[in-house]
């Protein structure tokens, strides 16, 4: 029987959530200051849980923290992600391929271990660990001696994207949608199914990055849903340049 949370832990837990739902919804927009009085006040609780979810955020990479300025929602772009999730498609499918015919009973042991590893931080809602778990499994597929510097170049991809994966692992519905991607690579794996597997795999990254695209491109857009105009595009690039000029958080209406 697991111990019952402390006041301080649920609370965290509840600030937690409601911090992720603002990034992904794009209450809380990228680049945006995220001022620690204002959320506890939003949220109704004091300052402490605040923080202690403001420092989980940081540690997945989807809040930084610069010293006398505070936490700023990490700026996401999506030409940037489009790039990158190309070049690992390419990079990825060929170290699959390579990989596949070497893994043994062992390897695929871990590799379910895993996956089941993500289900349970799904269940969890725990996006730290679901990260973590999730990294495991493709790495174990795709990790083999003898493709070392295409492993250095997918291991710098990922870590370049990090913070992109946790706000995907935001939303309920996505983590379920990656524990089904994840059965099905399992399946195409057991099966030494090549072509299958090459394809289960484009298709989870794809599933990503469009998800990656709504909510970036939410996030982008005015307060009425339209993109903004010359003036919103300058002011940004001005936040970007001086973190000093960044907006705070927006404030979510009441129920």
């Amino acid at each position: 029987m697991s111990p019952s949370r402390t006041p301080l832990e649920t609370a965290s837990r509840h600030a937690l959530e409601a911090l992720r739902r603002a990034i992904i919804t794009g209450q809380l927009r990228p680049g945006s200051r995220v001022r620690q009085e204002d959320l506890a006040e939003w949220l109704g609780m004091s300052v402490a849980p605040v923080r202690e979810a403001l420092a989980t955020l940081e540690q997945e990479g989807q809040v930084t923290y610069l010293p006398r300025r505070g936490y700023f929602v990490t700026e996401l772009d999506i030409a940037d992600l489009e790039e990158i999730y190309e070049l690992r498609r390419v990079l990825e499918d060929r170290a699959a391929r390579r990989t596949l015919p070497t893994l043994d009973d062992d390897a695929l042991e871990r590799i379910s271990a895993a996956a089941r590893d993500c289900v349970n931080a799904a269940a969890a809602g725990d996006v730290a660990a679901e990260l973590q778990a999730n990294r495991r499994f493709h790495f174990a597929i795709l990790e083999s001696p003898d493709q070392v510097h295409t492993m250095r170049l997918i291991r710098l991809l990922w870590d370049s994207t990090e913070a992109c994966r946790a706000v995907y692992y935001n939303s309920p519905a996505e983590r379920q949608r990656a524990v089904a991607a994840h059965d099905r690579i399992l399946d195409a794996l057991r099966a030494r199914d090549a072509d299958r597997l090459v394809r289960e795999l484009d298709a989870h990254r794809e599933r990503a990055l469009v998800t990656l695209r709504r909510i970036l491109g939410r996030t982008s857009s005015g307060a009425d849903g339209q993109p903004g105009g010359g003036a919103q595009r300058a002011a940004g690039a001005a936040q970007r340049l001086d973190p000093r000029a960044r907006p705070g958080p927006r404030r979510a209406r009441r129920p």
